[in-house]
């Protein structure tokens, strides 16, 4: 053998080995949890870093652009001149380049809730850089949205691609797609228990015991790491002298209820806003640049309602504000978030519904006291429950904001009311409405899911993939005597016909075809049933076995476009089908391998 051919042999039995190492190290970590566990904090620190990296990137493109003092956040500025203001069009402007250039507007791009509840956890981490990028420039730029939606897209993007290579199991990929996310939102307010229920209870969709260790230290590796490299808590600690009595659990429930309907407005305006800017007929292109022609004005109200509102925040829970002026920032933020989100900017609501709730919180504390003649309740404490139960109206997730709090105060007595008035938030918007803000704008492109918990393996179901193909659909035509000799008793169930158009014709249950009184020479489409409920190849098998309901039948037909027989289907299959499923999901849900 000569020297070159022993290198190319050497070189195929390294690839070979290392081909097996990979392998093995793939195994070993699929079936080991502490191993998972490991991996789950290299998510963590992960996304905890790229949390970081993008809040600066943004940080730094306001300060830029918008010339501001050092240490100081865009809408903690006092006042910002209309010089300063035709960023925001110019803004959109960029916004829009951006996304042509990487041809965002020609794809639809997959949040981490979607990839969880749809797609088993898999997320495409280009479309994720894309929906990132987009983000930062939004913000950056002062529309009013925050940067939360890039921390959890970025944190699950790199969870969903460290996934696929190590080729996890679906309930393991879509566990490390929350810890990522749950991570970053960790890093973001320097509360890991936070970030872990919201890894539980907005990506998850449902708390899961095999996923309380991963998802935990994820959220404390990712919430280390941002504190390692300097990152700022957005919450600050407010705590208030005034104790919380039982009586004011019944008033902050009525706050609660306030901030449900308040968020509920919140996002069917952004929707309403959205679809009149479509039905303009304006280019797809001006929409980001005129929503930031329209973000002038109300910035000029008061900087408070540009970008996230972090600043903003701070300063209305430490210093307080006059009743006149909250309810002009509640107003100016609000019209500035719809029109941000109506008109194009890609961000999310999560910090601006805390800012919003705030508001909410400090305006229902002073008209109580205005009512009455006398302080009901606290301001800061009724800021701080305002401020949970909008997020949870607009983003889902009661426990999760009642640690933020517990987090940020350290009060566990106000910690309980905010839990119950989070609680009747949730509750009135399940009622009510049924979706947080990511869901909803799911539902308005035709997506069914409420909430992350996975229903892909039903949407994978199929017909098409469940059927048993038919091949040589009977003629219609055939008589009754023909049939019997074609067919005899105890060779088939049921029979599939198709008419002179091979079209499909009905079914027919063999021994009704040896019924006495029969016309031996009538035709068997006469005993054909199931001509009006068919099947389509794509329906899945929720709606398979809807139609089963309603067709009373055992087996039904699944056609073509075109009516012709492509198979049939049985409802035991069926069924049997689902109930695996389901035993799957239920043994994956307690963590049984």
């Amino acid at each position: 053998m000569t020297d070159g051919r022993r290198i190319i042999a050497a070189q195929i039995i390294s690839r070979r080995r290392a081909r097996v190492l990979a392998r093995d190290f793939r195994g070993w970590l699929r079936a080991s949890e502490a191993s998972f566990i490991v991996l789950a904090i290299g998510i963590g620190a992960a996304a905890g870093l790229l949390s970081v990296v993008l809040g600066a990137l943004a940080r730094t493109l306001q300060h830029l652009l918008f010339a501001l003092p050092p240490n100081t956040r865009l809408s903690g500025v006092a006042e910002l001149g209309l010089a300063s203001l035709i960023v925001l069009p110019l803004g959109g402007v960029i916004f829009t380049a951006f996304g042509y250039a990487t041809r965002a507007r020609k794809r639809r791009l997959i949040d981490a809730v979607e990839a969880n509840a749809l797609h088993g956890g898999r997320m495409s981490l280009l479309d994720s850089l894309v929906i990132s990028g987009q983000t930062v420039l939004s913000n950056g730029f002062g529309a009013s949205v925050g940067l939360e939606a890039a921390y959890a897209q970025m944190g699950g993007a790199v969870a969903s691609v460290l996934g696929g290579w190590l080729k996890l199991r679906r309930a393991d990929q879509r566990t490390l797609v929350g810890a990522g996310a749950g991570a970053a939102i960790a890093a973001a307010f320097g509360a890991p228990l936070a970030g872990a229920f919201y890894a539980f209870e907005i990506v998850i969709g449902t708390y899961t015991p095999s996923a309380i260790a991963p998802v935990a230290a994820a959220a404390l590796a990712g919430a280390l790491v941002a504190q390692t490299f300097g990152q700022q808590p957005y919450l600050i600690d407010v705590a208030s002298n005034a104790s919380v009595e039982t009586h004011h659990y019944l008033i902050y429930a009525g706050l609660g209820a306030i901030c449900a309907l308040m968020g509920i407005a919140l996002m069917r305006a952004v929707a309403l806003v959205e679809s009149a800017s479509r039905r303009t007929g304006m280019p797809e292109w001006l929409r980001p640049a005129l929503g930031g022609l329209l973000l002038i004005p109300i910035a000029m109200v008061s900087p408070q309602v540009l970008s996230a509102g972090h600043d903003a925040l701070h300063a209305d829970l430490a210093l307080g504000a006059s009743l006149g002026f909250i309810l002009l920032v509640l107003l100016a933020k609000s019209a500035a978030s719809i029109v941000s989100l109506g008109f194009g900017f890609r961000g999310g609501l999560f910090f601006a519904s805390l800012f919003l709730g705030t508001l909410i919180g400090h305006l229902f504390a002073d008209t109580l006291t205005l009512l009455v003649g006398h302080p009901v309740i606290d301001t800061h404490n009724a800021a701080l429950i305002g401020m949970a139960a909008f997020a949870v109206a607009v983003v889902g997730g009661p426990m999760t904001m009642a640690m933020l709090v517990l987090q940020a105060t350290h009060d566990f007595p106000l910690t309980g009311a905010v839990i119950a008035a989070s609680l009747v938030s949730s509750t009135i918007v399940r009622e009510l409405f049924g979706y947080s803000f990511s869901t909803w704008r799911l539902h308005l492109r035709g997506e069914t899911i409420k909430s992350a918990r996975d229903v892909g393996w039903v949407k994978t179901l199929t017909a098409g993939r469940m059927m048993r193909k038919e091949t040589r659909p009977t003629p219609a035509s055939m008589s009754i005597a023909e049939f019997r000799r074609t067919f005899p008793l105890g060779s088939t169930s049921r029979v599939v016909l198709s008419d002179a158009k091979d079209a499909y014709a009905g079914i027919v249950v063999v021994p009704a075809a040896y019924a006495e009184g029969l016309d031996p020479n009538a035709a068997v489409t006469t005993l054909a049933t199931g001509r009006e409920i068919v099947l389509t190849p794509e329906m899945d098998i929720a709606a398979v076995m809807a139609r089963f309901d309603e067709a009373r039948t055992d087996e039904l037909a699944v056609l073509s476009a075109e009516c012709h027989v492509l198979g049939i289907l049985s409802e035991t299959y069926v069924r049997r089908r689902y109930a695996e499923e389901l035993e799957k999901a239920q043994r994956e849900l307690f963590g049984e391998r």
